[in-house]
């Protein structure tokens, strides 16, 4: 059995309507992966679906933790493969994907991570639309975050480097991330291929949490850049409020 390449850590906590098909995703890809699933205690039929794939998950647990950010970096800690990411239970990896991201990322020996293009699939109505994605910048990422998350790859080193996501986040730990691997590395690079789908449904944190969400958000820009460039006030009304009653 070839050494793994990707280390793939699952956080969850009840996600069993979604958890299988991110499961199913990960293992479908065509590089070799350790998969650590980190269950924040799930009451629903998420144990079931864990203890299914147990045979195949380099590790798994099902306990009350101290969060997403907390079980993320547990679960990256525990692997050894030379590349890193993380899969919320609620999103997928499309056939191909990681090798893509891979690929791309061991063509650039000096690039702390790599970014693709994902869909966003509309639970509700089943419909699907590209996240809003672009070429990374401090100009870009200071007006707004535009690496998704189910699409990136990051060198273990870098991650390690940085000391993975900031334990002290809920909302935008991803985010603070893509910042401090520009700060101490250097910019992400942009991969122009769809490689994962991040699942919008009425129980994510970042429909029901809103207004956290952008506080979250534009401390970090401030902390990084410097100054919350206007854009920021003129979306946030329209983003926390208008958008909350949809």
């Amino acid at each position: 059995m070839s050494d793994p390449l990707v280390t793939v850590v699952v956080p969850s906590f009840n996600q069993g309507s979604f958890l299988e098909e991110a499961l199913a995703s990960i293992f479908a890809q065509d590089v070799p992966v350790e998969v650590y699933v980190l269950d924040g205690g799930s009451t629903d039929n998420s144990p079931a679906i864990i203890e299914r794939y147990a045979p195949r998950l380099a590790g798994w647990r099902s306990q009350a933790d101290d969060g997403q950010a907390a079980a993320i970096n547990e679960g990256i800690s525990r692997g050894t493969a030379p590349y890193v990411c993380w899969l919320n239970s609620d999103d997928w990896f499309l056939p191909g994907g990681l090798s893509t991201l891979v690929d791309n990322l061991e063509k650039r020996p000096g690039t702390p991570a790599v970014y693709g293009r994902v869909w966003n699939f509309l639970q509700d109505s089943g419909s699907r639309k590209p996240v809003w994605i672009q070429k990374f910048s401090e100009r870009n990422m200071s007006i707004r975050c535009v690496v998704s998350q189910p699409g990136t790859l990051i060198r273990r080193s870098a991650w390690e480097d940085v000391g993975g996501v900031d334990t002290s986040l809920h909302m935008a730990m991803d985010y603070d991330l893509w910042w401090r691997l520009f700060r101490k590395i250097g910019p992400l690079a942009l991969v122009d291929d769809f490689v994962a789908v991040n699942r919008e449904h009425s129980e994510t944190k970042t429909r029901r949490l809103r207004r956290r969400h952008y506080q979250e958000a534009m401390a970090i820009v401030r902390k990084y850049h410097g100054r919350i460039p206007a854009k920021w006030w003129l979306i946030y009304p329209y983003a926390v409020w208008w958008r909350g009653w949809q």
